[in-house]
């Protein structure tokens, strides 16, 4: 006897159009502020979360990017020096990078 065994896997599509791309924060290190910076490929708001190594959020404000270059100027004010976690939401994606406060 032999026997056939048929493996089906549905087809998953992935959508390959990104709304934010190279998120960069610059000076990093930096002691007082930093420039956030995103290249948007379409107008949209967007949430900026500051996390610390705790996981918690420590900052957070919504934006509306416009298409092409955005910058958006951070301070520590009363944050303590430390590595922390920024992400930039929209409704498809989170990109996330670190930057330290000295």
């Amino acid at each position: 006897m032999f026997f056939t065994l048929f493996l089906t896997f549905p087809a998953i599509g992935f959508s390959q159009s990104k709304s934010i791309e190279k998120l960069s924060a610059a000076p990093n290190p930096f002691t007082t502020s930093t420039n956030i910076t995103i290249n948007a490929t379409s107008n949209s708001k967007i949430t900026l979360n500051v996390i610390n190594v705790l996981g918690k959020i420590v900052f957070k404000k919504e934006y509306t990017t416009k298409i092409g270059k955005n910058n958006l100027a951070f301070y520590k004010d009363d944050l303590a020096t430390g590595i922390y976690i920024y992400s930039i939401r929209d409704k498809k994606e989170i990109i996330s990078k670190r930057f330290v406060i000295k």
